[in-house]
């Protein structure tokens, strides 16, 4: 993750009531998420927003991302334009923490399992890798240039 998050929410603008964040996914931050993808950013961009409150000293961040984006056709491999809008739910702990209740189980500090949580340092919680996880997952398993297309001709 990058030294500057592109995606911060500072915990001293929390309380438990929450506060509203709108962010602008800016096409230059996509195309550097999407990389190694078949994924491509449009030159749109996208949305993120998120109600983010504090529950002692864990932070509940719920909200959507929504992108434009270009995959391959899975039927003709042209390129499809794909609007993708994503639900995205999330319990940020301390990082300490973590590493205390882990430690006792004998497991990885950050437990792939729990997709659902995530780990922060310091005073800030930086979403970028969630934003980008809920870009990907939002993609179609089977996505169309068209309801209609033909797929790839013989000897074309």
């Amino acid at each position: 993750m990058p030294s500057s998050p592109e995606f911060p929410i500072p915990l001293q603008d929390l309380d438990a009531g929450g506060k509203q964040f709108h962010f602008s996914v800016r096409p230059a931050w996509l195309r550097g998420a999407l990389e190694g993808t078949e994924a491509q950013a449009s030159d749109a961009g996208g949305e993120l927003d998120v109600r983010a409150s504090m529950n002692g000293a864990d932070v509940v961040v719920r909200g959507s991302v929504t992108a434009e984006l270009t995959v391959p056709c899975s039927r003709c491999l042209e390129p499809a334009p794909v609007s993708v809008h994503e639900e995205i739910t999330v319990l940020a702990v301390p990082r300490a923490s973590m590493r205390g209740s882990s430690s006792k189980k004998g497991e990885d500090a950050e437990d792939p399992g729990d997709a659902d949580v995530i780990a922060y340092d310091g005073e800030i919680v930086a979403l970028d890798d969630l934003v980008r996880d809920g870009l990907l997952l939002g993609i179609p398993m089977i996505p169309l240039c068209s309801e209609g297309c033909p797929g790839i001709r013989p000897g074309s």
